[in-house]
């Protein structure tokens, strides 16, 4: 072969391997294309030339699968865009060379290293930097696929990931044509068997609720400007909202949601403004309801909240939730004192920085205990995870959508709070502010969908997780199953160490 073709075949390839792993995500969907895809990237870090290779090959396949799984992010322009695409495409590039670094070793330990290392990297990405960013983990792509959303609460998402990338890198070693059989094929036994216990168990024990059954309302009151800004643009979301709610009759519903952002800024505010507290809570005492709304609130000229106030059924202001994990760049701007230049590069950007809050809220009103997570965080498990280890039965997400309001982010996100509600045994109600909005079963299944930035009032029932039933395997060990395989990839290395070290020593068996 010639020797250009033999360098540049990795990147070409790996970039193809990231665009295919792209569509097991919404829009297409094809869950089952992650393992084809996830196998090509392996080969051709089989195949790199040295380091330098390895680098340009794990680039190429992180910009292509990051660039055309979110290319929304472009919405807010360039600068949204390309930095988080390329910071992203780190994390393959340093895999690939781990990999590169692992070609000579047997196959039970090359697939050892595959299968750790692409666990290591996820856990990184999702915690760093700036927070981490969980979208577009291969367990996610999953959720349109009911046994795996039922295995989910025994080893979550994180726990899928970790058992499609050993799926695809044992088949990466059967499709190695030096490959020893004999070792390639005891790996694809096992994890074959892995894999059909997991699917037959979720399947044959079906995940159980046994709580109360929660008659729900979500108004999605839609933005009069989607994709801009408007003249009074927060008031007349509100307005929205409080026109939808006032359709509903009196002892209809036991639960009323507005999303994030639909009330906010200094006049349509519950607290900055008492007149809109008052309305809303007047509506909760006419329902005889419990309202949950979400809203944006500034605190002062450099800093502002983003809250889920609640209202109870006698119309009172009994508490609010703020958001725990900021979005950067959206929703405050790191090291502004340093990069406050940054604030002129668009004007989404935030003139003012979001307070974080000290972690989940919960409240009992008469149907068991619930929380709720705001928007960019409910895509990490860890805030679902801390709710339901404080005993709630329903999980409420509020987000908007109003940056992409014609985009398939929403989609994308509504497969990850699917198998969210998988994961924690327990319904989740996403709601957004311009769409879609949806009630999820404890199962991860969805009923109706509303359209995308439209008003819509969407009712429905979900039965809560009783308080008896306790936590799920996940919830109780979280990422066991990520923890578990990096734990061996450090073994792994530790026995590579001995190895060369004590040559003439007992070895480590394999």
């Amino acid at each position: 072969m010639d020797p250009l073709i033999r360098r540049v075949a990795p990147v070409l390839l790996s970039a193809l391997a990231g665009g295919a792993l792209s569509l097991a995500f919404p829009p297409r969907g094809w869950w089952w294309i992650s393992l084809p895809a996830i196998a090509l990237f392996l080969l051709q870090t089989r195949r790199c030339e040295g380091v330098f290779s390895a680098v340009m090959t794990g680039l190429a396949f992180g910009l292509s699968f990051f660039g055309f799984l979110m290319p929304w992010l472009s919405e807010l322009g360039l600068i949204a865009f390309i930095p988080p695409v390329i910071v992203l495409s780190v994390f393959p590039a340093l895999y690939a060379v781990l990999m590169v670094r692992s070609v000579s070793l047997p196959p039970s330990r090359w697939w050892v290293r595959a299968v750790g290392g692409w666990a290591l990297m996820e856990w990184v990405r999702v915690r760093w930097p700036l927070g981490g960013l969980e979208w577009g983990m291969s367990g996610y792509a999953l959720s349109e696929w009911a046994p795996p959303r039922s295995a989910a609460r025994w080893i979550g998402a994180s726990g899928w990931t970790v058992l499609v990338v050993a799926a695809a890198a044992a088949l990466t070693l059967l499709a190695l044509r030096h490959t020893r059989r004999g070792p390639a094929f005891r790996v694809a036994g096992v994890v074959a068997l892995l894999l059909g216990l997991v699917l037959v168990g979720g399947s044959l024990w079906p995940t159980q609720t046994g709580g109360t059954v929660v008659r729900v309302a979500v108004v999605q009151g839609n933005n009069p400007c989607p994709g801009e800004h408007c003249p009074n643009e927060r008031y007349q979301i509100y307005q929205n909202h409080l026109r939808l709610t006032r359709t509903l009759q009196p002892g209809s519903v036991d639960l009323v949601i507005w999303p994030e952002g639909s009330t906010g800024s200094w006049t349509a505010d519950p607290i900055n403004a008492p007149e809109v507290g008052e309305a809303m809570g007047a509506e909760a005492a006419r329902i005889g309801a419990v309202l949950l709304a979400g809203g944006d609130r500034p605190l002062n000229d450099t800093h502002w909240a983003n809250a889920n106030v609640v209202f109870d059924q006698t119309g009172r202001l009994v508490g609010e939730y703020h958001k725990q994990h900021p979005v950067p760049y959206g929703e405050y701007i790191p090291a502004r004192s340093l990069f406050k230049w940054v604030e002129n590069l668009h004007a989404d950007l935030p003139s003012r920085d979001m307070l974080r809050g000290e972690g989940p809220v919960l409240w009992d009103l008469g149907f068991g205990r619930f929380g709720s997570v705001i928007s960019f965080e409910g895509s990490f498990a860890r805030y679902g995870r801390e709710n339901a280890r404080e005993g709630a039965g329903l999980l409420i997400l509020a987000t908007s959508q109003e940056s992409y309001p014609y985009s398939v982010a929403s989609d994308q996100f509504i497969g990850i709070t699917r198998m969210r509600a998988a994961e924690l045994g327990m319904p989740l109600i996403h709601t957004a502010v311009t769409g879609r909005s949806t009630l999820i079963s404890p199962t991860g299944e969805t009923g109706p969908r509303t359209a995308l930035a439209e008003e819509a009032l969407l009712i429905g029932e979900v039965p809560t997780r009783a308080a008896d039933q306790g936590p799920t395997l996940y919830v109780r060990l979280g990422d066991w199953v990520q923890t578990l395989a990096i734990a061996s990839l450090g073994w792994e290395i530790l026995h590579g160490m001995y190895r060369r070290r004590y040559p003439s020593r007992r070895r480590f068996p394999r």
